[in-house]
């Protein structure tokens, strides 16, 4: 029968609460050993556990409201998970060997636990999750991280877990929320002042600058997806993180006194460098959307910022750059999928700081030397994504590669439109053939898949209705490519041309519309 009053975690995932007569526990809460609470309104909760009257063990259900922490081996199961494919990849806030030593010995602050885990139960092959789809499994963890959250609290922990519940908001496509929760953790950072702050232990320090420099990626494109104002300090003379296999290796309170601070091997470091790039794209395209930089100048820019980019490639030593070889090494010492991000990562960036110039392309040499550029890295990206899938230990899920892979089949799309080469043109369709099969598999896990086939959607709309001026880079481009967080709506165009290309839209070989 259907409960009367739904229990706190059927509340939490907008579920019916079921419950066999005779029965005080729902089925779901019963499955899973979860405690089945109904007499507290959640206001009155808040004020039981803010009391600080219920102490708890390890193994205890959280303060009277909350739901029942895992056992000690799932608690295990689904940090590592977390750890695998979404830690260093979407952020970089902890020192894995010491967070496993906390769980292990019921010392892991339940705020972090239960965030990272409504991050990776939707990964989980545990039998304890098999009747749950993989996107339904994560507000029960998520609302009881949010309940723990003490913002009176002023800490690194506090933080970490503003950036986690962030993180969290932007796979559910709340973007406020999202914004709201990456502030606190940018504001309480800087008066803190955690990347210079007076500590006894390096393991510390280094975890302190890993967050920073996370606070510092955040804040470059979740900013820029609410359009406001950046809020991190830029500090010259902060150190960048070291290398990722010394830092696995330190323990705490044995840190080796020789340990060093090179950071030229640092993967982390490559992506904090090329996030500097992105701020500078970020602003070039809002200033060409806007229409307030002359054309002249507008090629100035990218000029500048192509050559930066290429700069940084040639600078890295030959065992970082992207090869096959180098994936394999990297894969085989574990850090696959962080080496896959960084390129991710700088395909991405090249992609959007070239896309102004796909709609230029047709109309000026240059314009079409930097349009194909935009295509090379496309196609790259989508490369790395496949050999990625094909790599064991190297498999990229966080929910960003959806957003970035809508962005490269859009510009796939632009080929099948509008170029004449029929090689060309087949290699585009593929990529668009095996984008869609990638988004599909992530869309089982990330509730922001919804909004990116949407998008996928409208593009496709805007290319049926004037396919000539739908690449044009005005404030409706800047939002689609931008504003990952927010919805879109079909441009509006005074222009009524017809369709231009070798192929019309709607005879494109994979067509967003169908990819629902």
């Amino acid at each position: 029968m259907r409960a009367l009053v739904a229990c706190t975690a059927c509340r939490s995932r907008r579920r019916k609460c079921h419950t066999e007569k005779g029965s005080s526990t729902c089925s779901y809460c019963d499955v899973r050993g979860f405690k089945c609470h109904r007499g507290i309104t959640p206001s009155k909760a808040r004020r039981h556990e803010n009391t600080g009257i219920v102490v708890e063990s390890h193994n205890s259900e959280t303060p009277e409201t909350g739901i029942a922490l895992p056992s000690v081996e799932l608690c295990l199961e689904l940090v590592e998970l977390y750890f695998d494919l979404i830690h260093d990849q979407f952020h970089s806030l902890f020192h894995r060997p010491s967070f496993i030593e906390q769980v292990r010995n019921g010392t892991a602050p339940r705020v972090l636990l239960f965030a990272m885990m409504a991050l990776s139960a939707r990964f989980s092959s545990n039998a304890i999750f098999s009747n749950i789809p993989p996107r339904d499994r994560c507000m029960p963890y998520y609302d009881e991280s949010t309940k723990l959250l003490d913002l009176r609290v002023n800490s690194i922990t506090t933080i970490q877990a503003c950036v986690l519940l962030g993180g969290i908001s932007t796979t559910e496509d709340n973007a406020i929320t999202e914004s709201v929760y990456y502030t606190v953790a940018c504001r309480m950072a800087t008066l803190l002042d955690i990347a210079r702050r007076p500590v006894q232990d390096p393991l510390e320090r280094e975890v302190n600058i890993r967050v920073w420099w996370t606070l510092c990626m955040v804040d470059v494109w979740s900013s820029r997806s609410v359009r406001l104002p950046r809020q991190m300090p830029h500090m010259e003379d902060l150190p960048l993180p070291i290398d990722e296999m010394g830092f696995l290796q330190w323990r705490p309170g044995n840190v080796p006194p020789d340990h060093g601070d090179d950071s030229s091997s640092s993967l982390l470091a490559q992506m904090i460098t090329l996030n500097r790039i992105l701020s500078q794209i970020n602003d070039a395209m809002a200033e060409t959307a806007a229409g307030s930089t002359i054309t002249l100048v507008v090629e100035q820019t990218v000029r500048d910022l192509s050559q930066k980019m290429d700069d940084w490639y040639a600078a890295l030593p030959p065992y970082m750059h992207d090869t096959p070889a180098n994936l394999q090494r990297y894969a085989s010492q574990g850090l696959g999928r962080i080496f896959v991000a960084v390129y991710l990562g700088y395909y991405h960036f090249g992609q959007l700081l070239f896309y102004p110039l796909l709609h230029e392309g047709r109309h000026g040499s240059e314009n079409h030397y930097y349009a194909n550029k935009c295509k090379a890295f496309a196609a790259k990206l989508c490369t790395i994504v496949y050999a990625s899938h094909a790599t064991p230990g190297c498999e990229v899920w966080y929910n960003m590669v959806g957003h970035i892979l809508v962005i490269a089949s859009t510009i796939q799309i632009h080929t099948l439109l509008f170029d004449t080469d029929e090689v060309v043109i087949a290699a585009a369709r593929s990529r668009l053939e095996r984008n869609f099969t990638i988004l599909m598999r992530l869309r089982e896990y990330w509730p922001m898949l919804e909004s990116c086939f949407a998008r996928l959607q409208i593009f496709h709309e805007v290319c049926r209705q004037n396919s000539d001026s739908s690449f044009r880079m005005d404030t409706w481009m800047l939002k689609f490519l931008s504003e990952f967080a927010e919805p879109v709506r079909v441009k509006e165009d005074d222009e009524q041309d017809g369709i231009v290309g070798l192929y019309s839209v709607e005879n494109v070989g994979v067509s967003p519309q169908d990819w629902v």
